[in-house]
């Protein structure tokens, strides 16, 4: 470069000491500029040729050589939180002025529960999130598309950038407690039945012991002895067969045979339904409705159990509606997120009342004045042996709505 640019230097005093014409010497010392113009470029292009295709680390020299597989560890811890089992979220621990602390959720999980139609009352949820301490864990409802839903929820606090937040793990329990509550029920009812029948069982057999001695010897006793003991053991034995008759039923919820699935046509289910108990909601002046979408979707399940579940729903609408002069029932099949099948059945009673919603399905609760508290807690177990879920959800044009999921 140096030789050159002496070279340059030395012909242009040599044209000077020549006395060379001036635009003939300018002339001739652009044309010698532009030819070193044109070898630098040329150089430069050579240089940039032979970089190309050197080895990465001998032009950046610079850049760790673990760059790429800090790279691979973070998209997999990234991986790793989006698909979490638990619905994560992080809220700011300082709010901005009037506005409260912001919320964000962080995976999959997060953001579907919180999507429009998932939770009816997502402002509900947040105040819930940003209520939770550091350390401490709670139990939370919220409402959500399905019903009432429970949730443990989990709490830390974390420092990013600087700035301190909060990171909160919910997870969802409502069908695990649901299931425990089921079960000490079942085994409860499994000991008050077996202690009652032992006690009433000699009961029974002896007041109609008595009351066979009784005509024996009628002859010996007063008419209005004989009147009053006759009357009094045939009420004993009349109030011990009732109260077995009543421990029996409840035995069934704890005798349920293990479900046998099959390949159940919703449709043809429907039509079957619709002949058991169609004619009675038109004597009524009622309308029972049924749709399926689409009308060849089927599920694996027990048929004969689904089908009794069902006919307890509609017992159960039939018999809130029992004042209306225009009873209505409309059941819908349809398949939902995770090719699950999504059953509604619903009427235009008056509904569940909001202080009672969490005990209809509890064994001998009942909001009927004769009621026995089977009806719905038999529904349950026989859906739960199905591997699916009932809850009890509000319409927001009134009335009940019972989802079944499977």
């Amino acid at each position: 470069m140096l030789v050159i640019l002496g070279a340059v230097v030395s012909a242009t005093y040599t044209l000077t000491a020549m006395k060379v014409v001036e635009p003939v010497r300018w002339l001739i010392v652009c044309g010698i500029f532009l030819v070193v113009g044109i070898f630098l470029f040329l150089n430069s292009l050579r240089r940039l040729s032979i970089n190309s295709i050197a080895p990465l680390p001998e032009i950046l020299p610079n850049i760790p050589r673990d760059v790429t597989q800090q790279g691979r560890e973070f998209l997999c811890l990234e991986n790793r939180l989006e698909h979490s089992p638990i619905a994560l979220f992080s809220v700011s621990s300082v709010s901005n002025g009037s506005e409260p602390k912001s919320v964000h959720a962080i995976n999959g999980n997060a953001r579907r529960l919180i999507a429009p139609g998932r939770t009816t009352q997502p402002q509900h949820l947040f105040d819930s999130l940003r209520a939770q301490s550091v350390g401490k864990r709670n139990l939370i409802t919220f409402e959500t598309e399905q019903g009432i839903e429970r949730a443990l929820l989990s709490c830390s606090s974390v420092s990013i950038n600087g700035s301190s937040e909060l990171m909160i793990a919910l997870m969802p329990v409502e069908s695990e407690l649901q299931l425990e509550a089921q079960n000490a029920w079942l085994k409860l009812i499994h000991v008050l039945t077996h202690e009652i029948m032992n006690s009433l069982t000699p009961v029974t057999s002896l007041s109609r012991t008595a009351h066979e001695l009784l005509m024996e010897n009628r002859e010996r006793l007063l008419e209005l002895d004989f009147q009053d003991l006759s009357m009094s053991l045939d009420a004993i034995n009349r109030r011990a067969r009732g109260l077995a008759n009543f421990v029996s039923s409840y035995r069934s919820l704890s005798n349920v045979p293990d479900a046998s699935p099959v390949r159940v046509s919703i449709a043809a289910l429907f039509a079957r339904l619709i002949a058991l108990v169609g004619a009675s909601w038109q004597e009524r002046g009622g309308r029972m409705e049924c749709l399926c979408e689409p009308p060849s979707l089927e599920v694996m399940a027990d048929e004969s159990q689904l089908e009794q579940a069902l006919i307890n729903l509609i017992k159960n609408a039939a018999e809130a509606t029992h004042d209306l002069e225009k009873p209505e029932l409309r059941l819908h099949a349809k398949l939902v997120r995770g090719s699950r099948l999504r059953l509604e059945v619903n009427d235009n009673g008056p509904g569940v009342p909001e202080d009672l919603i969490a005990q209809i399905f509890t064994p001998f609760f009942s909001t009927k004045e004769k009621g026995s508290g089977i009806g719905l807690a038999l529904v349950r177990q026989l859906i739960q042996g199905n591997g699916g879920t009932v809850r009890y959800a509000r319409r927001v044009q009134g009335g009940a709505q019972f989802i079944v999921m499977i």
